[in-house]
């Protein structure tokens, strides 16, 4: 999970972030506020991984802001000016999001820290079932079933559990999909749509907005997410 606060100050602004944020799983808002002075105090006491960084802010700039970090975190920018995208860049912000912006633009943004966040030190002792891990054991009920990785056709989500299918079963799990795509390898699963994560191992076909995997099961591609499965799994941009 990607915990992440917002530093803007206005309230359209605020509420597509949000909604943005929210939409995606592997993003959690712990903060936000609407100038810099404010987030200052809260990261004297809080971890945040991401920052969404407006540049005109009341009391201090947004760039005078970031520049005041000593340890920043990874932090994207979003401004209606693009005049200051170069001296963004060599503040090494992960993205510049010029307004108004798409929600897939905004996904290609937050792609971008998933993919530092696997090689980020500050990452490296959190609880995973990547790469190394064959098998998990589910919580389903009052069983915990073994399930191999790699046999997992999709998960899809239902309201606060998710179904897990196999080809030859499936398993209820009391976690949400957001478990499921903060913990399990990005490289093998991807998240397709708001309710759907697949096995890229399994896909046998992607056909317009539809995956098959075996059995003829047909999972949907969500709008929002499939430039971002695409570039994953046939390396397209």
């Amino acid at each position: 999970m990607i915990n992440c606060i917002i530093i803007e100050d206005q309230p359209p602004a605020q509420r597509i972030l949000k909604k943005f944020i929210e939409d995606v799983s592997s993003l959690k808002l712990v903060g936000l506020f609407s100038d810099g002075i404010l987030a200052l105090e809260f990261l004297k006491n809080n971890a945040v991984d991401l920052i969404f960084l407006d540049i005109h802010l009341p009391k201090i700039n947004g760039l005078d802001f970031l520049k005041s970090l000593s340890n920043p975190p990874q932090v994207i920018l979003t401004t209606a000016f693009s005049e200051y995208a170069l001296e963004g860049y060599e503040l090494n912000v992960v993205d510049y999001l010029l307004k108004p912006f798409s929600f897939q633009r905004f996904l290609q943004a937050v792609n971008k820290v998933s993919v530092k966040k696997e090689t980020d030190t500050r990452f490296s002792n959190r609880e995973s079932l990547r790469e190394t891990t064959t098998e998990i054991y589910v919580k389903s009920g009052h069983d915990h079933v073994k399930i191999k990785i790699d046999a997992i056709l999709y998960i899809h989500s239902d309201s606060d559990y998710t179904e897990i299918f196999t080809s030859g079963q499936k398993i209820l799990s009391q976690e949400p999909l957001k478990y499921w795509t903060t913990n399990l390898d990005e490289l093998q699963f991807c998240q397709v749509h708001k309710s759907y994560i697949v096995n890229n191992k399994q896909i046998v076909k992607i056909t317009g907005n539809l995956i098959y995997l075996e059995n003829q099961i047909k999972v949907p591609i969500g709008r929002a997410y499939k430039e971002l499965f695409l570039s994953r799994v046939l390396g397209t941009k």
